[in-house]
């Protein structure tokens, strides 16, 4: 029973990697998706984010970059050091079944696929953002999420990862993002510390 689901699981995810991977790219999208998973990309928002949180709320600013910081540590090291190497599942770039039909934007690297640690690392930074500045600024949440879905969405599209990669990794990086959140809500709320809306 357990192996039925199992491949029917796979099977679902194949086909759906399938039709991201294969028929629905455009030159369009092949010069600026592969964009959307390159850290340099998002530097700029990075360090406008170091800078603002601190001149905007002070002490506490400076303690959500460090707990931002932990939830991107905690999802990266929990999705390439406990997960991945348990599961061992082959990224879709170096399946030698799906060589003669995938499309490859970027380098295929070395490493396992299951978990996605772009997704898991996005969406615990982007829900652990949404979690603390949603009070402050209600845009903050819908821009956050649509932030990590386009990450992950990139994973897929490049062909280094399968759909189930970046759900998987995505669930993982929202619950610590979540619990982060919270946690930094408790202790060290942004609403208290703000003069205005963002």
């Amino acid at each position: 029973m357990l192996k039925r689901l199992h491949d029917i699981v796979v099977s679902c995810d194949h086909h759906i990697w399938y039709y991201m991977n294969t028929q629905w790219h455009n030159a369009f999208f092949d010069a600026v998706v592969p964009c959307l998973r390159n850290p340099l990309f998002w530097a700029p928002l990075y360090v406008f984010m170091a800078i603002f949180m601190p001149v905007k709320f002070r002490k506490n600013g400076w303690i959500w970059c460090l707990v931002f910081l932990i939830s991107f540590a905690l999802s990266d090291q929990i999705s390439v050091n406990v997960i991945k190497p348990y599961f061992h599942r082959v990224r879709p770039c170096n399946n030698p079944y799906l060589s003669h039909v995938i499309h490859l934007l970027v380098e295929c690297g070395s490493g396992y696929s299951f978990p996605s640690a772009h997704a898991a690392n996005h969406f615990s930074m982007g829900v652990f953002a949404a979690v603390t500045l949603g009070k402050v600024a209600k845009w903050v949440v819908p821009v956050a999420i649509i932030w990590a879905l386009l990450v992950s969405f990139a994973q897929v599209y490049v062909g280094v990862h399968f759909p189930l990669d970046v759900t998987c990794g995505g669930l993982l990086g929202a619950t610590i993002g979540i619990i982060t959140g919270k946690l930094f809500n408790r202790y060290f709320s942004l609403v208290k510390e703000n003069r205005s809306t963002i």
